[in-house]
C-alpha cells in the first residue's frame, strides 16, 4: 500500500470539474491504516432485480417435461444442457436455480379482472401483492423488494437506487382491463401508492450517475462537442494519479478507461441515430440502440460502473415488455416476442419460444463477466453482488403464473453457496423465496413478505 500522507482517503471520493463529477472506485489508499482490505466492516451487498416477461417455454407442461427452463436433478449434481440456462454453465458456481414457485397474486380474483394478467404481472413481480384494479391515480400494490433494501441499505450511497428498462414503457393513464399502465411500467415501488419511473436511454442513466453539465444547455452543449466528462475532470485527476501507488494507478485507469468507452458507445449510438438513416425503433430516443443486444450490454455497463464507485447498490432492469413484438433475429428465430409467447402448446411453437428465453438468459454472462473483473478489496464484485432474474408469469400461452422461472446468481457478500438446483414443493408462494433472499441481503427482522407463508433454505445442498 502506498500514501503519501499517510492518511486513508475517504471511501466515497470524487473528482470535479466544470459540472462534471467522477466518483471513485474502492482503492487501496482509502483503507485505513492498520485495517485490511475494507477493515472488518460488513458490507451491504449490490442487488440487481432483473424481470424478463411473459413467462418462459419450459413453464408450459411439455417444455417442462423437456427442462427447457429447470433442470430434472436438484441439488448440485444438475445438467443444464436441455435448459435455457446453459449459457449460464461456466458460472454454475455463481447460479442458484428456485424453481416450482407461484406469483398467484398477478391472479385475477374477481370476474372484472379477468384478462389482466400483462397488466398485473411486473407489479406482482417485486412485491408479490394483488394490485388494486384502477385507471386513475389511485393505484396501489406494494412496496417492493428493491426498495425495502434500498429504504435499509441505500441510503448512504449518492443515488438510493436506480430503475432501468429496455423497452418503451413511458406511458399514463389506463392501458387495458381497467389497469393504470403504471402496474405493467414499473417493477420498482417506493411505497404501495409510489411507482418509480425506469430509465430507458443510456445518456440520460450515465448523466445521472456521472454529474455532467449543470443545466440542459450545459448538457446539449457538451453533447454538440462530444467532448468526454473526463476532460472536465483531467487536472484533478493528474494530481489524485500522483498520490496513488502502482496498483491503485492500475486500477483506477482501468476504471477510467471503462467509463470514456461507453461514454463513446452512447456517442456513436447517438450520432447513428441522428444521420438520418431508416431506424428499427423510430420512436426511441437518440441515445437507445436498436440493437437489443448492444442496449442491454450498455445498461449492464452502466451498472458496473456505479457498483464499482458505489453511486448506488440497488438497480432494478425491466428487460421486457409482455406486449412486445420485438424480434430477436440473433437468437436463432424470427418470431416476435409476444406472438412466440402464444405458442399453442404445440412442439414446435414450444421450441421457438425457448429459443427466445435462451438468448435473452445468454445476456447475462456479459454482465458477469463484467462484475467479476472488478475488484474490490479482496474480493470482486460479483462475490458482492445479488441478481435476481426472473419472471411472474409461468405458462406465457396460458397466462398462467405457476411455476414461474427464478434464478438468482452471485454470491451476494459470499452469503450464498451458489451452484445449487432447489426445487420447491408444489404450491410454494415465489414469495417465500424472496423472503429468503431478503433474509441473505440483511432484512433479518423481517418475517412476512406478500403472500409468504414461509422461506427457503437458499444454501441446501440437498434441497
Amino acid at each position: 500500500m502506498y500514501f503519501l500522507t499517510g492518511k486513508a482517503m475517504p471511501r466515497r471520493q470524487f473528482m470535479q470539474g466544470m459540472s462534471a463529477t467522477i466518483a471513485l472506485p474502492y482503492l487501496d489508499a482509502m483503507i485505513p491504516t492498520g485495517r485490511g482490505a475494507f477493515g472488518n466492516a460488513k458490507e451491504a451487498p449490490r442487488l440487481v432485480a432483473i424481470e424478463m416477461v411473459h413467462g418462459a417455454a419450459g413453464c408450459n407442461e411439455w417444455g417442462a417435461k423437456m427442462n427447457m427452463w429447470s433442470p430434472a436433478a436438484t441439488g448440485r449434481q444438475y445438467d443444464l444442457s436441455p435448459t435455457a440456462l446453459t449459457s449460464l454453465e461456466q458460472y454454475r458456481d455463481y447460479l442458484t436455480i428456485i424453481s416450482n414457485t407461484d406469483a398467484r397474486e398477478a391472479e385475477p380474483t374477481s370476474p372484472n379482472e379477468i384478462g389482466g394478467d400483462h397488466f398485473r404481472s411486473s407489479a406482482v413481480f417485486l412485491t408479490h401483492m394483488h394490485p388494486k384494479q384502477t385507471e386513475g391515480s389511485d393505484v396501489k400494490v406494494g412496496t417492493s423488494l428493491d426498495q425495502m433494501y434500498a429504504q435499509r441499505f441505500g441510503q448512504d450511497t449518492p443515488i438510493p437506487s436506480m430503475q432501468l428498462c429496455i423497452e418503451n414503457v413511458d406511458q399514463a393513464g389506463g392501458c387495458a382491463y381497467g389497469y393504470a399502465c403504471v402496474y405493467t411500467d414499473s417493477i420498482s415501488w417506493k411505497s404501495p401508492s409510489e411507482p418509480l419511473p425506469v430509465i430507458r436511454d443510456p445518456r440520460v442513466a450515465f448523466e445521472k450517475l456521472f454529474g455532467v453539465g449543470g443545466t440542459s444547455a450545459e448538457r446539449a452543449e457538451r453533447r454538440r462537442t462530444r467532448r468526454s466528462i473526463l476532460d472536465f475532470v483531467s487536472g484533478e485527476m493528474s494530481t489524485l494519479k500522483a498520490a496513488l501507488g502502482p496498483e491503485d494507478k492500475v486500477r483506477l485507469d482501468r476504471y477510467l478507461t471503462d467509463i470514456r468507452e461507453v461514454e463513446r458507445r452512447i456517442q456513436r449510438v447517438e450520432a447513428r441515430n441522428t444521420s438520418g438513416e431508416v431506424r428499427e425503433l423510430p420512436e426511441a430516443p437518440a441515445g437507445v440502440p436498436d440493437s437489443f443486444a448492444e442496449h442491454v450490454k450498455l445498461m449492464f455497463d452502466i451498472q458496473a460502473l456505479a457498483f464499482a464507485a458505489d453511486i448506488t447498490r440497488v438497480f432494478s432492469f425491466k428487460m421486457g415488455r409482455d406486449g412486445s413484438s420485438r424480434t430477436y433475429p440473433e437468437s436463432g428465430t424470427d418470431k416476435p416476442f409476444h406472438p412466440a409467447s402464444h405458442h399453442g402448446g404445440t412442439e414446435r411453437g414450444v421450441r421457438d419460444f425457448n429459443t427466445i428465453n435462451k438468448y435473452h438468459v445468454s445476456m447475462l454472462p456479459y454482465f458477469l463477466d463484467k462484475l467479476k473483473s472488478i475488484q474490490e478489496g479482496e474480493s470482486n464484485m460479483l462475490d458482492k453482488t445479488m441478481i435476481i432474474y426472473g419472471s411472474p408469469m409461468g405458462d406465457s400461452n396460458l397466462h398462467n403464473h405457476r411455476r414461474c422461472p427464478l434464478i438468482v446468481l452471485g454470491k451476494a457478500e459470499n452469503r450464498l453457496a451458489g451452484n445449487l438446483h432447489i426445487k420447491a414443493p408444489d404450491g410454494t408462494p415465489m414469495a417465500n423465496a424472496m423472503l429468503s433472499m431478503m433474509h441473505t441481503l440483511g432484512l433479518d427482522d423481517m418475517t412476512a413478505f406478500g403472500d409468504s407463508n414461509g422461506i427457503l433454505n437458499l444454501n441446501a445442498a440437498n434441497a
